[in-house]
């Protein structure tokens, strides 16, 4: 094998070994592991997570490392997943996350609850789930004890993605990565979308700012009655089916805007405000 060939192979070795380090029945005394750990891809996913299979994938599955664990009638399952980067693995636990409970202070973000756990650090997504004797029995102790020792044994990024600053926070939902086709459209690939208790925001970022002008040339191209907004680099501001009011610009190689807002003046409004916040 040469030089070439041997760098991905070395990278996907070195992951596969931090992330089976990073397993382990110990953080908590009285656990023990039910068997080896186990290793999906996105071959065989699909034979571990059956329909959930799908959401993994679109957000830049790479693999998963799997160990069970067992203390008593009690039994626990560490999944964790490397994505192909650290936002695919915020965004993945964004997506997963219950958004009535609060956020937990672990890696980028968690949440910790009496018997499951999930974070994202870096480029991995971890889930931990019990299946305890007594389904009413609160192990919260427990999943904070294996989440905390599984988080120190993993390296990356521990801060949220800086995506989430982006967007305006009053009258903010949520905030969360669509891996393919923002606002619907296939033109707007991997981006952030900001929904508020009226309309929504998005955040785009393109390789360059000719990649970026060029999907902005298709954009306006697409949208009968497109009139110029003066935003950025260059904008527009239309009426569509299913967006309402509409508002894209582009700033270098951010693609951004508003839609679903009661007229496209309001988007433009609203969108000269992101772009200024856009750097």
């Amino acid at each position: 094998m040469n030089a070439a060939g041997m760098l991905p192979a070395v990278l996907l070795a070195a992951g596969m070994a931090q992330a089976q380090n990073a397993l382990d029945c110990h953080f908590a005394p009285g656990w023990e592991a039910a068997g080896p750990i186990r290793q999906f891809t996105a071959e065989n996913l699909y034979d571990y997570k059956d329909g959930a299979a799908d959401g993994y994938l679109s957000y830049g599955f790479a693999r998963m490392e799997s160990l069970d664990c067992k203390s008593g009638g009690d039994t626990l399952t560490i999944d964790l997943s490397e994505m192909n980067d650290a936002d695919a693995a915020y965004g993945l636990f964004a997506a997963n996350r219950d958004s009535r409970l609060p956020i937990a202070k672990l890696g980028m973000g968690g949440q910790i609850t009496a018997q499951s756990a999930s974070f994202a650090k870096g480029k991995y997504y971890v889930e931990i789930v019990e299946v305890a004797a007594n389904a009413e029995a609160d192990h919260t102790a427990v999943m904070q004890a294996f989440a905390a020792g599984v988080e120190q044994r993993l390296e990356g990024r521990e801060s949220a993605p800086e995506a989430l600053q982006w967007f305006p926070k009053e009258n903010l939902d949520t905030v969360r990565l669509v891996p393919e086709s923002v606002l619907g459209l296939k033109l707007l690939k991997r981006g952030y979308v900001a929904k508020y208790t009226v309309g929504q925001a998005f955040v785009v970022l393109e390789t360059t700012p000719e990649s970026a002008a060029e999907v902005m040339k298709k954009l306006r191209e697409h949208f009968d009655g497109a009139t110029p907004a003066q935003i950025g680099d260059e904008g527009f501001q239309a009426k569509a089916p299913y967006l309402d009011g509409l508002c894209i610009f582009r700033k270098g190689r951010y693609l951004a805007g508003y839609a679903n807002l009661p007229d496209a003046q309001q988007a433009t409004a609203l969108a000269a405000k992101l772009a200024a916040r856009l750097r």
